[in-house]
């Protein structure tokens, strides 16, 4: 019989698997793998319009059903949560909440982490990039956390009141489009923009983002699922999901998203080895 694929996304808010990897995720499941997502927090500190609170009763309940339609539309075989607090951007009051996943030890987190990856039995575990993508806080804890669990998932003296131990044979972490960051730090400012201060809030400076560059060790093609893709992330209409719009930094997105690219942390990649494009190959 042929061993039922397993892939295991653990990330931080409600969002991050539309707009990051969605199209890895979409695919795989496409192709029948189960594909779970792991998420920390309900993304309680995001900013929302007050009129899309209507029939929520808070933040979170919104993130949640956003992320709950995303989910549906990529194909996703499972969601669960760590609930821990958003810890909102570096800097910020929020990152010193009790509940804040940023705040939490390291173990902790990774505990929790461990005790899914011995459940669902993935072969492959994906996450966030060493920076966490932007350098949010709780991209960069739960990263860290992943890594931590992956390693000790297998050890029966890490979390031994989990279930039994289970090593999983494949850690990618999702890499952002260097090549496409470059790009609009050089773009923004002749069209008016100041790339030290990008996004809606202004709070993340994508020119040092731009100077890091992982390696590529995976790249998928994800044409075939781009719509899922794109469908996926409208769902998150109060993070600007489906709101693109026209412009030159939008085009430019389009150009770049037609793969999505990983780095490989273990196995430890061999000195020329090639790029792969199956993530299970």
């Amino acid at each position: 019989m042929t061993e039922k694929k397993t892939l295991l996304a653990v990330l931080a808010h409600p969002d991050d698997e539309s707009f990051g990897m969605g199209g890895t995720l979409a695919l795989y499941a496409s192709r029948g793998v189960d594909v779970h997502l792991v998420c920390a927090t309900r993304g309680e500190v995001g900013e929302v319009a007050p009129e899309m609170l209507e029939g929520f009763e808070s933040i979170a309940k919104l993130r949640e059903s956003e992320l709950r339609c995303a989910a549906g539309i990529l194909g996703l075989a499972g969601i669960h949560f760590l609930d821990y607090r958003d810890s909102g951007m570096p800097g910020s009051p929020d990152n010193t909440h009790p509940q804040a996943l940023a705040a939490q030890p390291l173990d902790e987190v990774a505990r929790n982490v461990v005790c899914y990856i011995r459940e669902l039995k993935p072969q492959v575990v994906l996450t966030f990039d060493p920076i966490g993508g932007y350098r949010h806080p709780d991209h960069i804890a739960i990263q860290r956390a992943t890594v931590r669990a992956f390693e000790q998932a297998g050890n029966p003296d890490f979390a031994p009141e989990s279930l039994p131990t289970y090593a999983p044979q494949r850690l990618y972490l999702h890499k952002m489009p260097n090549g496409l960051l470059k790009l609009a730090v050089k773009v923004l400012p002749l069209i008016g923009k100041d790339p030290h201060k990008f996004g809606s809030n202004g709070d993340i400076d994508l020119v040092p983002i731009a100077e890091v560059d992982f390696p590529t060790n995976a790249r998928i093609d994800i044409h075939s699922v781009l719509k899922k893709k794109g469908a996926a992330g409208a769902c998150h209409a109060s993070q600007g999901g489906g709101r693109m719009g026209g412009g030159i930094v939008s085009l430019l997105m389009r150009l770049f998203s037609r793969t999505e690219s990983f780095m490989r942390l273990y196995p430890p990649v061999a000195e020329g080895e090639k790029v792969t494009r199956d993530l299970f190959a």
